[in-house]
């Protein structure tokens, strides 16, 4: 009986301890698929930043998802960087502050999107923060859906 009770043990401890195992490795595949989005998401934050600093708004807006085009037109987006973004002159220092991977806003399509903010020092604006989301779009490719500058 002893024997039976400390065999049924160790295989209790032996399935506890692959249950656990799994579970972590469940945990680090989650964190690297979120680490792998967050990357993939401050890529393109930067590269479609970098066509606001060359003044390329008219591509910005080609390169935006499918939910940024659908909350404003190509003429509207032109139009309202012409005005707002040449005051603060050329890009001296841009640097990440935060960004937070989240699968769902209010108002928004359930999709992945990473909200990042960067503290940007401009020409004639001594600290500006721009916050820019970009989400995986209904074709699977990662594209900003968002910007807002203060």
């Amino acid at each position: 009986y002893f024997l039976k009770d400390l065999n049924m043990k160790y295989i209790t401890l032996i399935v506890t301890g692959l249950l656990l195992f799994a579970c972590n490795q469940t945990d680090k595949q989650v964190s690297q698929t979120q680490a792998d989005a967050e990357q993939a998401a401050v890529q393109i934050a930067e590269m479609w930043l970098a066509l606001l600093d060359e003044g390329k708004f008219e591509e910005s807006w080609d390169e935006s998802s499918s939910v940024f085009k659908n909350s404003v037109t190509k003429e509207q987006w032109v139009e309202t960087m012409r005005i707002n973004r040449p005051p603060l002159g050329k890009v001296l220092q841009r640097n990440m502050k935060t960004k937070s991977y989240e699968t769902n806003v209010p108002g928004k399509p359930d999709r992945e999107h990473v909200a990042i903010q960067f503290q940007t020092k401009f020409e004639n604006k001594a600290i500006g923060i721009e916050t820019i989301t970009p989400a995986k779009d209904s074709d699977g490719v990662w594209r900003v859906w968002g910007y807002f500058i203060k």
